[in-house]
């Protein structure tokens, strides 16, 4: 079962009460219902949206699919959930990341071609965004960015203190939320060590001339602490870099994870470890400790 949840507002007279987007997704018969109540015009937006995701070349779940609109005494009316709909479906089964979601609001109307058709209210809803800033952990206001179709830009950008994201297709959406962020990487830090001049100055001389290091001892003298360390002497890795190690690691069963674009892998395989265990193989290829990129530490 997956569950994915974002954020919209419906219209009542001049104001714009936020609504949640629940979208679930369970075993069984295949279906998809919407409840929160809905009226004619949001009810019909199942086959808006079935249509829409699948011309933008994304896969409409096979499964039993429950939206709720909440909260559920408060009517919703007129295409606007279109969006917020189709998002929370590709991001509960995994099409899309769910990473960016609480950072965003979404309103707009989906064409069967997955455009993004403009909708009532915009200038609403964004002041309501603007005089309602959502509560994060520890009480710190969270600005929303708010995402709607590029007709209504214009008008919601009236607002100040408002960031408004136009966008023109749900596939340009979801290029939006699966790109990967700048992110503040941070390593151990070789200030943890305390003696090991010696090692300290290799490790400092090997990063900056971009040498290997083969460290051997006994256990317990620090080559693991040391090792663990060494990413955070390297410079940032390029974009080639970045996608030569995530390309490999998304071949692994785990696969690769977009928060950890950028961020240097590090093995630390154990010392029984075999050379095919550390290479790979296998009737069928397959990854084992080593990737590129990365500094294996060898214990023993």
């Amino acid at each position: 079962m997956s569950l994915a949840v974002l954020r919209s507002r419906a219209l009542s007279g001049i104001d714009a009460p936020a609504v949640s987007v629940e979208v679930h997704l369970a075993n069984g018969l295949p279906s998809f219902t919407i409840v929160g109540l809905p009226d004619t015009e949001v009810k019909e937006s199942k086959d808006r949206v079935r249509a829409a995701i699948q011309n933008s070349r994304f896969e409409f779940p096979a499964r039993r699919i429950t939206v709720n609109l909440a909260p559920a005494d408060l009517p919703k009316e007129s295409g606007r959930f279109d969006l917020a709909i189709a998002l929370g479906i590709l991001a509960a089964s995994r099409q899309i990341p769910h990473t960016h979601l609480d950072a965003h609001e979404f309103a707009g109307e989906l064409s069967l071609s997955g455009d993004l058709r403009p909708i009532r209210g915009a200038l609403a809803m964004a002041y309501a965004l603007s005089r309602n800033p959502v509560l994060a952990d520890g009480d710190t206001p969270l600005a929303r960015a708010f995402v709607l179709p590029a007709e209504n830009a214009a008008e919601a950008a009236l607002v100040s203190g408002t960031k408004v994201l136009p966008a023109r297709t749900l596939i340009e959406v979801c290029d939006h939320l699966s790109a990967p962020v700048d992110m503040d990487i941070r390593y151990p830090d070789l200030a943890d060590v305390r003696g090991q001049p010696q090692a300290r100055r290799a490790l400092e001389v090997a990063a900056a001339g971009g040498h290997s290091m083969l460290m051997i001892g006994p256990p317990g003298t620090g080559k693991s602490m040391l090792a663990q360390r060494f990413p955070g002497l390297l410079p940032d890795m390029s974009d080639d870099e970045a996608l030569s190690a995530a390309a490999v690691m998304s071949l692994t069963t785990r696969g690769f994870d977009a928060r950890r674009w950028k961020v240097r892998p590090f093995r630390s395989p154990h010392h029984t470890a075999s050379a095919v265990a550390m290479v790979g193989g296998g009737v069928r290829t397959k990854n084992g400790c080593k990737a590129p990129h990365f500094h294996a530490d060898l214990h023993g």
